[in-house]
């Protein structure tokens, strides 16, 4: 079999190497026998991640696809536009699982249903239990998607403003017993007391966490929690809450960068099914428009959020997963847009 050679830079190593795609794996050593390069003089990525997607809504799939064709489309969006990794934190069915390279599409982990109590959520979205019923249930959606459990924290449904769902002791156990079985956490939250209900149960990953406040950043650091800023969506926010409250989210930006100077992993979901799938380059300028370096801004979307959901980079042996561009996306973001070259799982998607 030819194997398939790209040299370039490969970041955020800062190195120019000849990397090689050998059955599927990557490699630094030059493999016996033919040998066909793609691309030179290149920036190399080990492609990006969106780690907020909601693959069965807002579908560029026809009307009348069932939930799976629209996750299936969704992935492919992703795909076209160099996300070679989907993290699903919750959804209306189980549709998105098992999406994956062997469908030619990025790899998704999901995150089962949503819990949220009766009639506290988007209609007909999410699962609903109460504070009784939402540990169990958060057993059985992590058994269900064998990686991470959502737990909608806050919701503006019913009633004005957003408002808590769920009480701080029914979420600590619902973490606790997700974690007693090795799967992760991640919760819907805006309001800080939320915030502070989620950091001292435990969770993986806060989504959204909206008005976060500066005197909650020591503790996110502490509690190894990544945030995940979803800056793509607010101004549909802003539509969804009240004068008084909208005026928050401006406060978001200096606490995106409060928080990485403190040492919070910073990462890129787009919350792709309030709009469309495809934009983790938008989320990524949004996110270094906070004041975040151009680096940063890219690992947030790219290697850091790999080494989150326990994805290799560009290693010796690792699946061989990677995006080029002819131009150094630290200088520009906009670069993203079009990679020259992108490999799934050793298979060429794109090539020069």
């Amino acid at each position: 079999m030819t194997a398939r050679h790209i040299r370039g830079l490969v970041l955020p190593d800062e190195v120019e190497r000849d990397v090689y795609v050998a059955d599927g794996r990557l490699t630094f050593k030059a493999p016996e026998g033919p040998t066909t390069t793609l691309a030179t003089d290149v920036y190399l990525l080990p492609g990006l991640v969106d780690v907020h997607a909601h693959l069965a809504l807002c579908s560029p799939a026809p009307e009348g696809a069932t939930s799976g064709e629209r996750a299936r489309a969704s992935a492919g969006a992703h795909l076209e536009a160099g996300v070679l990794a989907v993290r699903e934190p919750g959804s209306l069915d189980y549709a998105s699982k098992g999406i994956g390279p062997a469908e030619g599409l990025p790899r998704v982990t999901t995150a089962g249903r949503f819990l949220a109590p009766p009639d506290r959520y988007f209609p007909g979205l999410a699962r609903g239990v109460t504070d009784e019923e939402l540990p169990d249930a958060a057993v059985e959606e992590h058994e269900a998607s064998g990686a991470w459990v959502k737990l909608i924290g806050d919701s503006p449904f019913p009633g004005p403003g957003i408002t808590a769902t769920f009480g701080a002791g029914a979420i600590h156990e619902a973490v606790r017993r997700v974690h007693e079985q090795g799967g992760r956490v991640a919760i819907h939250c805006s309001l800080p007391e939320v915030v502070d209900a989620a950091l001292a149960a435990g969770v993986d990953s806060l989504e959204h966490a909206t008005f976060l406040q500066s005197d909650q950043v020591a503790a996110l650091a502490a509690s190894g929690a990544a945030w995940v800023p979803t800056c793509s969506i607010n101004e549909s926010i802003r539509g969804l809450m009240p004068p008084g409250q909208a005026v928050l989210i401006d406060r978001q930006a200096a606490a995106i960068a409060e928080a990485h100077e403190a040492g919070v992993p910073i990462l890129a979901g787009t919350d792709a099914g309030m709009g469309p799938h495809g934009m983790v380059r938008h989320e990524i300028s949004l996110l270094r428009e906070t004041g975040i370096s151009p680096a940063v801004a890219l690992g947030a979307g790219s290697w850091t959020a790999r080494s989150f959901l326990g994805l290799p980079g560009l290693e010796e042996g690792a699946p061989a997963d990677l995006t080029a561009y002819r131009g150094d996306p630290r200088d520009s973001l906009d670069v993203l847009a079009e990679p020259v070259a992108v490999v799934l799982d050793g298979t060429p998607v794109r090539v020069p």
